[in-house]
């Protein structure tokens, strides 16, 4: 056998399959929503969960829309799919001879490399960031790819709870002082005092978001066992009563809170919290049957079309892409530069985000065409594989 330490390079993007780069790809378009919305700061409104309050009948309807179908929902398809990841990486290291210390060393290697990006990335550019809370995840947890099926359900199960409470306690309604001291940087105008400010925020948000996302991930993990998304072939009956159950408990448990996010009902505390709790909750059931619904699509879509290939093409990338977006975000938010937060409607903010999101798919393909591989990826993989 290979020595503990001495590690396997990544796998080559041809031999990639199609199913979780396409998850990520479109995974992305989610993310874009949620983040950009998050920047948004009307003056004089009420804000849940970084969605603020809407009042005009668009605005309500995409407040409605993005409760129930994004928001909560993007970070854990992200978490289930990051999990995912881990099992393919721990498996290729094991197929090329590689003993668990090492494969557990590399992975959590990894791990430290994430946080280290994920912090610089809150610093610079977004408050909002998740690879810190992943690569905390991938430290901790690493040794749950060694857990038994039921172990990982069992464990799963019982963190839906804590995360599910954990995100309905940061769900209370801020007005219009609350979000000045809670968000200080979206007001911020010297540039080295918001970094210091996003750096602060990070601290608490990294770990809170690892709490919600640690579901999700250690059901990636359970999928990707399995290669749910790898060979959906030969699960489609699993993957539909994913799609089935998931989704559906997803919408109708986003419904409660999407009614105060949208403005359709006056909203306090006392009822927002039980709300976001049930959203939280449900919405762990909905990120991996966005991901299964994904794999099962991938079965009957043209590997060769242009539009699947730049989506493939993306998902290799996500991580570049998912960087990307936050310099868009840095351009019109902060208040040294375009500081668009405070003036910009919530339905103004969906074109945006889609258009973000379609200017990274198309950066990566003329990354593919190129023969370029995504240089955050390059630099993340020569850190972790030290080479």
């Amino acid at each position: 056998m290979s020595n503990t330490t001495q590690s396997t390079g990544p796998v080559a993007l041809t031999s990639r399959a199609l199913g979780p780069d396409l998850a990520r790809g479109l995974m992305l378009l989610f993310i874009a929503l949620a983040n950009t919305h998050g920047f948004l700061h009307p003056e004089g409104g009420t804000v849940i969960r970084a969605i603020p309050v809407a009042s005009a009948p668009v605005d309500q309807l995409v407040a409605f829309a993005e409760t129930v179908l994004v928001d909560g929902r993007s970070y854990t398809m992200f978490a289930a799919l990051f999990g995912y990841g881990m099992v393919q990486i721990a498996r290729r290291q094991e197929r090329n001879g590689i003993l668990w210390p090492g494969v557990r060393s590399l992975l959590r290697r990894r791990g430290r490399w994430m946080m280290v990006f994920g912090v610089v990335h809150a610093a610079l550019l977004y408050y909002g960031d998740v690879l810190a809370a992943y690569g905390l995840l991938a430290v901790i947890l690493v040794s749950a790819l060694r857990h038994s099926d039921r172990r990982l359900l069992i464990t799963a199960g019982v963190w839906s709870v804590v995360g599910a409470v954990v995100y309905g306690f940061f769900a209370s309604p801020m007005n219009p002082e609350t979000v000045k001291r809670v968000y200080p940087w979206s007001f911020e105008d010297n540039p080295l005092l918001g970094v210091g400010l996003r750096l602060s925020a990070i601290v608490v948000s990294a770990p809170v978001l690892a709490i919600t996302a640690t579901t999700c991930l250690l059901l990636g993990i359970w999928a990707a066992k399995r290669r749910l998304l790898e060979e959906p072939e030969q699960h489609r009956v699993l993957l539909r009563r994913i799609v089935a159950i998931g989704l559906p408990l997803s919408v109708l448990g986003g419904v409660p809170l999407a009614l105060y996010t949208s403005g359709l009902l006056p909203s306090s505390a006392q009822e927002v919290i039980p709300a976001a709790t049930l959203h939280a909750l449900t919405g762990m059931a909905g990120g991996p049957a966005y991901a299964a619904l994904i794999a099962l699509w991938a079965l009957r879509v043209n590997k060769d079309n242009v539009v699947i290939t730049a989506l493939q093409a993306t998902g290799q990338r996500s991580l570049t892409c998912y960087l990307s977006q936050s310099v868009v975000w840095a351009v019109l938010f902060f208040p040294f530069l375009l500081d668009l937060g405070h003036s910009m409607s919530l339905w103004q903010s969906v074109p945006v985000a889609v258009a973000t999101w379609a200017a990274t798919v198309a950066l990566a393909e003329w990354m593919r065409r190129a023969g370029v591989r995504g240089p955050f990826e390059v630099l993340l993989r020569r850190l972790t594989y030290q080479r």
